[in-house]
């Protein structure tokens, strides 16, 4: 029987033990935020809908399509059996993630974190600014060690 079910369902049993559990998670959650402020959370989600689908997707949609027309063109300049796409739109997308989720405070637009915690927003923008550039060195990092195995092989 179980043998059936993993061959149907395609994963370890165990992927799908996870999923539940985090559906329960995420439900529970949601149950409790729902429970003391339905309109907020409401109105939060829909804005926050509404605000990926008809401005930031189409945003970072060009911002890639750009980028993937700059690879096409230099492409034939330089050819490298490693395309660097992909070393680009991860950092910029994890970097750009965490502008979205902090602007506030890197800002400085949120006088409820200095007010609650007694700690200054000031350093915000200096540690957002340093993650984003650990992300592209890192990124640049796997590129080169990915161009250099690459390389080896030939």
């Amino acid at each position: 029987m179980l043998r059936r079910f993993v061959r149907h369902y395609g994963a370890n049993p165990l992927h799908l033990l996870a999923l539940i559990a985090s559906f329960a998670l995420a439900g529970y959650a949601a149950r409790q935020l729902f429970a003391s402020q339905t309109l907020k959370v409401a109105i939060w989600f829909v804005g926050a809908a509404v605000g990926h689908d008809l401005l930031l997707l189409p945003l970072y949609g060009i911002a890639d399509a750009s980028l993937v027309r700059v690879w096409r063109r230099r492409g034939k300049a330089v050819t490298t059996t490693v395309p660097w796409i992909n070393y680009v739109r991860f950092p910029a997308a994890i970097s750009g993630l965490l502008l979205l989720v902090f602007w506030p405070a890197i800002f400085r637009k949120s006088r409820i974190y200095s007010t609650t915690t007694d700690l200054s927003s000031r350093s915000y923008l200096s540690h957002w600014l340093l993650v984003t550039g650990i992300l592209f060195a890192v990124s640049a990092f796997a590129y080169a060690v990915a161009l250099r195995r690459v390389r080896r092989r030939r």
